[in-house]
């Protein structure tokens, strides 16, 4: 690789660094031809970009970035692979559905909305992580909530009080 290949593989890791706010690193060292085309099969289905990439080329990308990417830079040995998500926690239900079957991929580490997480043993954490539309729904929910317990309060009020002015009424006859 010339170095104007190995400048324009930097300039373009650097540019999806900037664009993207969701970046795992992953291990898929090990895995056979087939489990690799799963893997990439089921982060396609996911709406998940998977690159292997070199580990120098990135840490020269991360280096360029406007991002800090704190201890991401150190963990770059071995095999690294790139998964891009517009969800936070799409690549680790990913991980964690996937390694049912294989012992790989391995989190290496991961960079989400500015917050960083450093091995594999975060890979629950992320999990558990809720999406945006998913907090802004639990939002909405609890925002409701309130209003429909004094709906259905006034509507069962109204209906005792009718209950009362009709066995009232009836009384009177």
């Amino acid at each position: 690789m010339t170095r104007e290949e190995k400048a324009a593989v930097i300039s373009d890791l650097t540019s999806q660094l900037a664009d993207n706010t969701n970046i795992y690193l992953a291990d898929i060292s090990g895995l056979d031809a087939t489990t690799t085309s799963n893997l990439r099969r089921a982060c396609f289905k996911a709406n998940i970009k998977l690159a292997i990439v070199k580990n120098t080329l990135l840490a020269k990308a991360m280096e360029a970035s406007d991002k800090d990417f704190g201890e991401l830079p150190e963990i770059l040995k071995g095999n690294t692979s790139l998964m891009f998500s517009e969800t936070g926690n799409g690549p680790a239900k990913l991980i964690k559905e996937f390694r049912k079957k294989s012992d790989k991929p391995l989190l290496k580490g991961a960079f989400i909305e500015e917050a960083i997480y450093v091995g594999d043993e975060q890979l629950d954490a992320l999990v558990s992580i809720k999406s945006k539309e998913e907090v802004i729904g639990d939002i909405i929910a609890l925002l409701q909530s309130p209003a429909k317990n004094v709906i259905s309060g006034l509507k069962s009020g109204g209906g005792k009080l009718a209950g009362i002015l009709k066995t009232l009424s009836e009384k009177g006859e």
